[in-house]
């Protein structure tokens, strides 16, 4: 772990993205996501638990919007000249039209994250390359799932209050609460535009933290 940037934090994106027309979103993707029949891949938090007998498979499902050419590696979701979209992605056709609007010049992994029960996810870092930073947005069409960045060595848990967020899924936990309802969030993986790229403070070291610093300054800027 590292004591660099802000902990436990996330990046607002709120202000950098249309949350009038994503909150528009909620109804369609809600009654697409009731409706399927397909057994859709369920998510896996991968080994890096905080508690070592959670479930590794939540309960959530996941539906791909863009598929790779090759076999699935968590390490690949930002290589953007391996990912297509999806036949589902069809689908979910003004959510896409939404996503082109992000600040992404090209796009990786899209996927939605949904769970029919609204199980809890357990506290879990993505992987552990403290220099792999991915440039994802991570967002949400309603505030109703508790969704949460967990510091491990105070046990501090900052719950998110944005529709969209940018965080550092490697130096720091993070999971959500139950809810007992349907509840889904989306993941767009990629390279962000220059320009958003220009806003973040890349450090020379443990660039995974870049969302952690990022949030650092913005708190001491307000």
């Amino acid at each position: 772990m590292t004591d660099a940037g802000l902990y436990p934090s996330y990046v607002d994106l709120d202000p950098f993205i249309d949350t009038a027309r994503l909150r528009s979103l909620d109804g369609y993707i809600t009654e697409r996501l009731e409706r399927r029949l397909a057994e859709d891949l369920a998510f896996y938090t991968g080994p890096f638990l905080l508690d070592g007998t959670a479930p590794h498979l939540p309960g959530s499902k996941l539906v791909y919007l863009s598929r790779s050419s090759e076999p699935e590696n968590y390490y690949d979701v930002d290589r953007t000249d391996l990912w297509r979209p999806s036949e589902e992605a069809g689908e979910f056709a003004e959510l896409m039209a939404f996503i082109d609007t992000l600040p992404f010049k090209a796009k990786g992994r899209m996927i939605i994250m949904y769970d029919r029960e609204g199980s809890a996810v357990s506290a879990h870092r993505d992987h552990d390359s403290v220099d792999l930073c991915h440039e994802f947005v991570w967002f949400r069409t309603n505030l109703d799932k508790p969704f949460y960045m967990l510091n491990p060595h105070s046990g501090e848990k900052l719950y998110v209050h944005s529709h969209a967020a940018w965080f550092d899924t490697v130096n720091q936990y993070h999971g959500g609460d139950a809810t007992g309802a349907l509840s889904f969030s989306i993941r767009v993986d990629g390279i962000f535009t220059d320009e958003f790229r220009s806003r973040i403070p890349f450090p020379a070291a443990n660039r995974a933290s870049a969302p952690a610093l990022w949030a650092e300054r913005q708190a001491a800027e307000a």
